[in-house]
This record gives structure tokens, C-alpha cells and sequence, in this order.
């Protein structure tokens, strides 16, 4: 069969230069550790009402929180109304007890205007006494366990609604991450190729728990806030609405102060992200590469340039937090400057009988609480506007393409033979670059299709279409003469079995790694697996054995075992078709031979497809598919393709040319010998 034509694209799975230059952790997003929280959104208010969506299925509950909230605040607005009002009672007793009994409050009046005191008599004018009666202890003992009833009743709903929130909150973000996590694994390959790793996983992690502390925060508190503003502009009208200006006076001039400053700060605060991102990345980098720094000697170097950062994101800093802190100093000296005008004026209506002294202190009272909710607005705003940037990056994960939609019409049997057909088969990761055109293969039951190729070459995309990561743009897959388009993915992804160049364990015990690639494989098939690839054989020197646990960075065992236990969990799935991707790439000659070993045995009676660089591991392969400058130019076997000494012939030259006589080295390792190449001044023997 002729092949087909392939034209090179340079994506980023293969195009390691690519994926530098179009991946690299953006410093604005904290460098190589991972996005911060976005801090503003694009579209506030269409994800903010999204974002309150999430929460429709509560809307009974929150009803009850915000009535909470609501009866919280209203008793807590009361409250130095009626504290005013004991207050009246203990001054009017103190100036009744010190006035002539029998006689009338308006005869006390009368004579003091006689004596010439007309303010004293003003005053005594808006008071409620009783001329030669002290303190009323009844009334003032009611009026007290009245305030303290007040604030006990708003302190218990104040936290039965923080504790109903937070039990809503948690469901809400519950569903979230499952919304989440069910939306990862329906997005194709080809989202998380085109996307930086630490951004989605900044968007599964940081922006969720973003999103929920904005929930839990600033929804609860600025709703409390606003309704606290409104019951304190409200009672201030009720009780003095001179007096109620004056402290209104206030709130534009403190308006404009946290404007303008806040403008000037939230500049200096993207500059203190921005280097802190830059800083995060110098560390990360001091840490990954300290073994090189410290070869060439470039410790002192490190240290300068983390030092120059340091500065940048010191001064930076500094600038925002000294800014930012500017804006509440200068609102209290403003609300200061209220409270000057209202005591100065509210003495003058107190001493002229146009308000009581209790009256003038529930207004000081509330003019000094009036600051307070607007200063909690400001902060849970920019909480709030936080919260929403985040969701509106959670939603745009969410509204990501998915895979397309299955509709399965056909079934495998148990037992497949593997036999894998490409029928012209033409794909390309955009519509402006093609990259396969009209390839037609096939792979024999029980055969190795090695394909081979510089780096970049497209190899990878051909096992991936199998696989059926990405969806063919026309032609057909087979397998077992069914085409895999009419087969689910969960099925066509069961009699397959993947081993790749990076390998990959996870957190648990060899045994566990082995078994993930069949949960219902016995221990007998586990060991046998094990046996079978060369695994048992390093694992019986371990002290736990098979219960070793994999540590998080996989450092307690070498990369030679690590790869071994990655073929042993693919042979433990008993795969109809096997794909291994670069499996010895980063093993060295004596363990190359080892896991090479491992594969043939994984490989028998089966259909395999092997990427690789390493020429030598796939000298056996019944056909060779020659990748060159984004075309598939040759195929055949080994022996053919260096007999036409074309595109393969100059591939092996350019790898053996060297001087390394492979079977010499081959021979050398088995025997146990020195693992280092066995030199010569020939190229090796086909």
C-alpha cells in the first residue's frame, strides 16, 4: 500500500520548542506554580448571575437566610434607639430628682425663664421627668434587658444564618466540583494540547475555592452590610434628619477618597502579583535546576537575580500596601470630621430642647457604626468581583467543546483478534494545515507497526486517532472489521493498552499500580503480570515487596522499574492491541534490554504499534512507517528499508554511524557485562 500523504503541523504534544514558547506559566497568572485567582472579570454581570444561578436549587434556604440577615439587622439598627431611651431615663431622673416635688414639669419651666434661664429651661422642655422623682430602676432595668434581648436575638440569627450559608455554600461548591470533574473527563485531548496545565488546574482548584469564599463572604456580609447601611440612614432621618445630612456629608467625600486611591492601588497590586508570579518562577527554577547550578558554579548568580526580584516585588508591594492603606485613615478622618459636626450640633439641639440627650447619643452611635458596613461594602466588592472572575473562569471550562457525542451501534466480541485497518483515512488538527491525507494501512493480527521519525514528526497523532482521541476528518478506522466510530470509547479503549515514555504511577503500593490496569485481575494474574514483564524479579529485593508504596514523586524506585511496572499494568488488562509510545527512551542500554524483554512478552499474540526513537528497539517490527519532514515516506521491514538506503537507511546511519556496534553492546549486557557501548569503526550490521 502506498502511504499516505502526511503534512507537518507543529503541535504542541510533539513540538517541544512549541510548547516553551506558547505554554510558558504566565508571570500574571503566578508564574510556574500555578494561576492566582483571577481578580476581575471580563463579563460582570452575565457571570454574576450565573454564578447566583448555582444557587436557584436553594432558593428556599436562602429565603430563610436572608430573613435572618434581615431580622439580625433590624434588631441591631433598634437597639441604641432603645439604649438612647434608657439614657433618657437616667438623665431625666438625675435633673428630676434635684427639682421641687409637687409641682408640674411646665411650672419648673415657667420659673427658671423668670430667673433668666431660657436655655436651661429649654432643654428641661424636651425632656420627660417628673419634678422631685429620681430614677425610674423599673423602666431603665426593662429598657436594658430590652437592648441586651435585642442584641442576643440578632447575635443568634446572625450565626444561624452564617451557619445555614456555609451548609448551602458547601452544596453549591459540592455540585460545582462535580459539575467540574464530570466536565474533565469529557473534553477531548486536544483541550488540555492546546491549554497550559497549571491554568486548568488553577481553574479546578483555586478558582473553586475562590468562588466558594466568595460565596461564603462576601454574599453573606455585604448583604448584611448594605441592609445595615439602609436601617442606619434610616433611623438617623427618624431620630434627626438635620443631623442625618451632616453625617451624609461624609459619604461622597469618602466615596471619592476610596476611588481615587483605590484606582492608584489596584495598580500597584497587579504589579505585586505580577512579580510575585516572576519570583515564584525564579525559585522554582533555583530548586529544579540547583544540581546544574551548582556544576558550573552559578549559586552566586542564582542568588542575584532571586535578590533583584526580591527587590522588585518588595518595592512593589511596599507601594500597594502602603496606598491601599492610606484609604481608610483619611475615610475615618472625614468621618471624624462628621462627628465633630454632629456633636457640635447635636449638643446645640440638645441644650435648645429639640432632641433628647438620649436621642443625640443613639445618633453619635449611629454615625460612628454608619462607617463601619460602608468600609466592609468596599473590601466584600472587590471579594465579590474576585469571586466572579473565578467563576467566570470555572464557566468557561465548563462551556469547553466536549468530545463529540457517542452513539455506539456496534459491539466487539470478548475475544479480539486485533486487527486494525486505516482506510484513507485524512485528519488535520485545523482546517488550514492538513496533516494526514488519505492514509491507508494495515496491521496484521498478532504484528508490530513500528513508526519512526525525527522529533515532531506527527507519530504520536497516529496511535491517538486509534485511540480515538482526536476523530478522523474523513475515511475509516477498523478494528476487527468494525468501524471504531460505531463503537463507545470506553469499549474501544478496553482492548487497548498504552505504555508511554513518561511513566506515569500513582500514589499507593506497587501492587496497587499493577492492578489499576484490570480492577478485577486476581492476585495470581497480578503476579503473573509481574513475572511475566520482570517486575517480580526487582520487587522481591524490596523490604515491603508488592505493599512498597510509590512515594509522590516516584523517587524510591528507578526509572527502568518504574517503566517495568507501566508494562506489567498493561499486560495485567490483557489488551487486544497494544501502543507503546517511547518506552525506553529514558532508560539506559542494560535496563533498555530489560523492559525490552518485558514488551516482546507483552506483545506476544498481539497488535502492537511502537513509537520510538531508538532504532535498535524495533529491528523486529514486521513493519516500519518512515515519518520524515511530516510525510509518511517509507514502510516496510527492517531489512527492506536499508536495502533501499533511503529515509530509514539515513536515519539508522545518522543514529549507528558513530561507532556502536549494537549487537556487541547487546550481547555485552545480557552477559552482564559493562554496561557502556562497545566502540568500532564501523556502522553496526543491519
Amino acid at each position: 500500500m502506498s502511504p499516505g500523504k502526511v503534512e507537518k503541523r507543529p503541535h504542541p504534544q510533539h513540538e517541544d520548542e512549541l510548547l516553551e514558547e506558547e505554554y510558558r506559566p504566565s508571570e500574571a497568572d503566578g508564574g510556574a506554580f500555578g494561576a492566582m485567582p483571577a481578580k476581575k472579570a471580563k463579563n460582570f454581570g452575565p457571570s454574576a448571575k450565573r454564578l447566583m444561578g448555582l444557587l436557584r436549587p436553594e432558593r428556599a434556604q436562602m429565603a430563610v437566610i436572608v430573613g435572618f440577615i434581615l431580622v439580625s439587622v433590624v434588631l441591631t439598627v433598634i437597639a441604641p434607639k432603645v439604649l438612647g431611651q434608657a439614657m433618657d431615663v437616667i438623665f431625666s431622673g438625675a435633673i428630676g430628682k434635684q427639682m421641687p416635688a409637687g409641682v408640674s414639669k411646665e411650672q419648673v419651666v415657667e420659673g427658671l425663664r423668670a430667673q433668666g434661664q431660657g436655655n436651661f429651661a429649654d432643654m428641661l422642655s424636651g425632656m420627660d421627668l417628673v419634678p422631685g422623682q429620681g430614677i425610674d430602676f423599673p423602666r431603665l432595668t426593662f429598657l436594658i434587658a430590652v437592648v441586651l434581648l435585642m442584641y442576643s436575638v440578632a447575635g443568634v440569627f446572625m450565626w444561624a444564618q452564617g451557619y445555614l450559608l456555609n451548609r448551602l455554600v458547601m452544596r453549591v461548591i459540592y455540585r460545582l466540583r462535580q459539575d467540574v470533574e464530570a466536565k474533565l473527563n469529557r473534553l477531548p485531548l486536544g483541550y488540555f494540547d492546546t491549554r497550559q496545565r497549571g491554568d486548568v488546574l488553577s481553574r479546578v482548584t483555586n478558582d473553586v475555592d475562590n468562588i466558594q469564599q466568595g460565596l461564603q463572604q462576601a454574599f453573606s456580609q455585604l448583604l448584611s452590610s448594605v441592609l445595615q447601611v439602609l436601617g442606619i440612614v434610616v433611623m438617623m432621618f427618624i431620630v434627626s434628619w438635620q443631623l442625618a445630612l451632616i453625617a451624609l456629608i461624609a459619604l461622597p467625600l469618602s466615596g471619592v477618597v476610596a476611588g481615587v486611591i483605590g484606582a492608584r492601588s489596584q495598580k500597584l497590586f497587579q504589579a505585586q502579583w505580577k512579580n510575585t508570579g516572576a519570583l515564584n518562577g525564579q525559585i522554582e527554577e533555583s530548586f529544579s535546576g540547583h544540581d546544574l547550578a551548582t556544576v558550573f558554579g552559578r549559586q552566586a548568580d542564582m542568588v542575584a537575580r532571586f535578590d533583584d526580584k526580591n527587590e522588585e516585588l518588595y518595592r512593589a508591594s511596599f507601594g500597594a500596601q502602603f496606598v491601599s492603606g492610606m484609604i481608610f485613615p483619611i475615610m475615618n478622618w472625614v468621618s471624624y470630621l462628621a462627628y465633630v459636626g454632629i456633636a457640635v450640633v447635636g449638643g446645640l439641639r440638645v441644650a435648645a430642647g429639640q432632641m433628647t440627650l438620649g436621642d443625640a447619643t443613639a445618633f453619635i452611635q449611629y454615625s460612628r457604626e454608619f462607617t463601619q458596613p460602608l468600609g466592609q461594602i468596599a473590601g466584600m466588592a472587590n471579594m465579590l468581583q474576585s469571586g466572579v472572575a473565578s467563576a467566570e473562569r470555572t464557566f468557561e471550562l465548563l462551556d469547553a467543546e466536549e468530545e463529540e457525542p457517542e452513539a455506539p451501534t456496534r459491539h466487539l466480541p470478548e475475544a479480539t483478534d486485533g486487527h486494525v485497518d486505516f482506510e484513507h483515512v485524512t485528519f488535520s488538527y485545523s482546517p488550514d494545515q492538513p496533516l494526514i491525507e488519505d492514509l491507508s494501512l494495515t496491521a496484521e493480527p498478532g504484528h508490530t507497526v513500528a513508526i519512526v521519525g525525527p522529533t515532531g514528526a506527527g507519530k504520536t497523532t497516529l496511535v491517538n486517532l486509534v485511540m480515538r482521541f482526536y476523530e478522523i476528518s474523513s475515511g475509516r478506522i477498523l478494528l476487527d472489521g468494525v468501524d471504531i466510530r460505531d463503537l463507545s470509547r470506553s469499549e474501544l479503549r478496553s482492548k487497548v493498552g498504552m505504555v508511554l515514555q513518561d511513566a506515569w504511577l500513582f500514589g499507593g503500593t506497587i501492587y496497587e499500580n499493577i492492578r489499576y490496569g484490570n480492577l478485577d485481575a486476581t492476585e495470581d494474574e497480578v503476579m503473573a503480570a509481574a513475572k511475566a514483564t520482570y517486575v517480580d524479579r526487582f520487587v522481591r529485593a524490596l523490604p515491603d515487596g508488592y505493599q512498597t508504596v510509590i512515594d509522590e514523586e516516584g523517587s524510591n524506585i528507578s526509572a527502568g522499574e518504574k517503566q517495568l511496572i507501566t508494562i506489567a499494568r498493561a499486560f495485567v488488562s490483557n489488551p487486544s492491541l497494544l501502543i507503546l509510545d517511547e518506552a525506553t527512551s529514558s532508560v539506559d542500554t542494560r535496563t533498555e534490554l530489560l523492559v525490552q524483554k518485558a514488551m516482546r512478552a507483552l506483545r506476544t499474540d498481539r497488535t502492537s504499534f511502537v513509537i520510538a526513537h531508538r532504532l535498535s528497539t524495533i529491528r523486529d517490527a514486521d513493519t516500519i512507517l518512515v515519518m520524515e519532514a511530516g510525510r509518511i515516506v517509507e514502510q516496510g521491514s527492517h531489512e527492506e528499508l536499508l536495502a533501499r538506503g533511503e529515509a530509514y537507511h539515513r536515519l539508522y546511519m545518522s543514529q549507528f554511524a558513530g561507532g556502536h556496534d549494537i549487537e556487541a553492546e547487546e550481547a555485552a549486557a545480557t552477559a552482564g557485562g559493562a554496561a557502556a557501548p562497545v566502540a568500532s569503526n564501523t556502522p553496526a550490521a543491519p
